[in-house]
C-alpha cells in the first residue's frame, strides 16, 4: 500500500520561502508522476506543481507560475515543493500526489494526509 507523508509547512511572512517535503513508500517511485495540490480555505482543492516520471517535464498553474518549482528525487524516494515569493493567498493545506504512470499502477491515484502553509502579511 502506498504510503504518503509530507512535512515542511509552517507560518512564514509573505515575500518568504518553504520547501515542502514527500516521503513516498509501498510500491516502486519510478511508476508514479508526482504533484503537489493545494486546498484554500472555502475554495476547492487544486493543483500547483506536476512532474511527470518518464520525460521529468514540469507543470504549473499560472498562480504559482515562476514562483514555485516540483522536483523529485528517485533515489530516495521524495518529492519536493520549493514556495518563493509567498503572498497570503497561496495560504492553504498542501497534499503531494501520485499517479500511475506506468501499465501495472495505471488509475491509482493516492494522496498524503496535508500540511499546512500559512503566509501572513
Amino acid at each position: 500500500q502506498v504510503h504518503l507523508q509530507e512535512s515542511g509547512g509552517g507560518s512564514v511572512q509573505a515575500g518568504g520561502s518553504l520547501r515542502l517535503s514527500c516521503e513516498f513508500s509501498g510500491d516502486t517511485f519510478t511508476d508514479y508522476n508526482v504533484g503537489w495540490l493545494r486546498q484554500r480555505p472555502g475554495k476547492e482543492r487544486e493543483f500547483v506543481a506536476v512532474i511527470t516520471q518518464t520525460t521529468g517535464t514540469k507543470f504549473y498553474p499560472d498562480p504559482v507560475e515562476g514562483r514555485f518549482t516540483i522536483s523529485r528525487d528517485n533515489a530516495n524516494n521524495k518529492i519536493y515543493l520549493q514556495m518563493d515569493r509567498l503572498i497570503p493567498e497561496d495560504t492553504a493545506v498542501y497534499y503531494c500526489n501520485v499517479e500511475g504512470s506506468v501499465r501495472r499502477t495505471q488509475g491509482r491515484n493516492y494522496w498524503g494526509p496535508g500540511t499546512q502553509v500559512t503566509v501572513f502579511s
